[in-house]
């Protein structure tokens, strides 16, 4: 299984599968075809049935990328193993941006 990202309703976006060493390098070089324009957006990672320490760090690279293009990110269904992951990696403010950004 690899990982998808698929777009709902309005700007509603939704990941998938496993986000981990072995599906991101290919999913980020492929971003231009994926990336989300919208300035304000939710994107649901409640699908994701993996997420290690790669998959943190394109979550982490992806959020950087479009708060620096102007864009506003809401995060929903967080996985715990990712919770985990970035509890221990000491960027657990990445969730406390994402509660802040619940207004979106």
């Amino acid at each position: 299984m690899s990982v998808s990202f698929t777009a709902g309703d309005g700007q509603q976006y939704h990941l998938s599968g496993r986000l981990d060493r072995d599906t991101v390098p290919d999913f980020w070089r492929q971003r231009d075809q994926w990336l989300p324009t919208d300035t304000a957006l939710s994107l649901d990672l409640s699908a994701l049935s993996r997420v290690d320490s790669a998959g943190m760090a394109m979550l982490l690279h992806l959020d950087k990328q479009l708060r620096e293009k102007g864009q506003q990110v809401r995060y929903q269904g967080v996985p715990e193993q990712l919770k985990l992951l970035l509890s221990l990696s000491n960027v657990e403010t990445f969730l406390d941006d994402a509660e802040h950004q619940k207004g979106v």
